[in-house]
């Protein structure tokens, strides 16, 4: 696993922490709350989730808080679990096509 400009996080623990801020931005609906609640920079934020500017480990582990989730979650990309509705929080569920049964 790659360490991109000798960071603490490699690129996929990257990428998953982006979306997990990416979730955050949808559950909190600015960038400038999610900033306000992970005490960053408004503008941080918003360069990190354009992969403008490195993911931190200070960063995972706030997100991680605040998600209220494991740390490792977030490194990992179980969350936010796929197909979770980041207004909501509803995890749609993938279902069955329904046959018609005979009678």
């Amino acid at each position: 696993m790659k360490r991109p400009d000798g960071g603490d996080l490699t690129t996929q623990e990257q990428t998953n922490v982006r979306t997990a801020l990416k979730f955050l931005r949808g559950r909190f609906g600015t960038w400038e709350l999610v900033a306000k609640v992970l005490r960053f920079n408004q503008t941080t934020l918003s360069a990190v989730s354009t992969g403008h500017k490195m993911v931190t480990a200070t960063m995972a582990f706030r997100v991680a808080r605040l998600a209220k989730v494991p740390v490792d979650d977030v490194l990992s990309g179980r969350f936010p679990a796929e197909g979770t509705c980041p207004y909501c929080g509803h995890i749609a569920i993938a279902e069955a096509p329904v046959q018609a049964r005979s009678v």
